[in-house]
């Protein structure tokens, strides 16, 4: 068996492990685009619909892409979820799967801490969306500032494992921020570093319709590249 395919089986078992658990997982909780320290609260489910649109035409960069997430609480400190995604660019049409499990190691909510590990499978589905399933791991660390209104920074790491040579940075850090402004309006942005497809830095904005409900709106830039940028938009629903 080639290690590629000993890495599909691993991962592929471990996702089927933790779907199928006996104990009962927005999109993989998240800030912007970068995993936040949250998980999703036992047996609550969550869906997002997403789209994301480079507003140009298609031999200029172009593209939009729809897709969905959803996460399920499988015990207090573990989630678990599945995104896809297809995107229209004027030729090849990329669809990709992405499941994804996110565990709360440390909360201390007195001081406002929490630590939280997980990983990201990407599996391409056509030949435009890559020929090799890779997997994002990371780690990363919150506080909460009570006295600015409860703001909450966020920074940790990632690393790249089995991606193709021609993928680019293999590791980097996470970067986040999020802040409420006033009422049940609040603005939220995040940093990957490193060249790569995640390297992007995006701010925005979050209106939370309900406990259970919101719509979060932004821009995204690019690490390198001219005129590497694209507006998203998602709409989440907590069940």
């Amino acid at each position: 068996m080639t290690r590629t395919r000993f890495f599909r089986r691993y991962l592929g078992g471990l996702l089927l492990a933790l779907l199928t658990s006996a104990a009962a997982v927005s999109a993989q909780s998240a800030i912007f685009n970068i995993p936040s320290t949250d998980v999703m609260g036992e047996k609550r489910f969550y869906v997002e619909a997403d789209f994301l649109a480079h507003f140009g035409k298609w031999d200029r960069g172009g593209f939009q892409s729809y897709g969905y997430r959803t996460v399920y609480g499988v015990r207090k400190k573990l989630e678990v979820g599945i995104n896809f995604f297809y995107t229209r660019n004027g030729s090849t049409g990329p669809k990709e799967l992405q499941p994804n499990f996110k565990y709360k190691i440390y909360e201390k909510e007195k001081y406002g801490l929490a630590v939280a590990a997980g990983a990201q499978v990407f599996m391409p589905l056509n030949r435009s969306a890559g020929r090799r399933t890779y997997v994002m791991l990371y780690s990363n660390a919150s506080k909460v500032f009570k006295r600015t209104n409860e703001t909450r920074v966020t920074g940790g790491f990632y690393r790249i494992a089995g991606a193709e040579s021609d993928f680019g940075s293999r590791s980097g850090a996470l970067l986040g921020i999020e802040q409420p402004i006033k009422g049940k309006l609040s603005f939220a942005g995040d940093w990957y570093t490193g060249k790569n497809r995640l390297g992007y830095a995006a701010a925005g904005l979050t209106y939370s319709f309900t406990k259970r409900q919101f719509l979060m709106v932004g821009y995204n830039f690019g690490n390198e590249g001219r005129a590497n940028n694209y507006f998203s938009a998602f709409y989440g629903f907590t069940y």
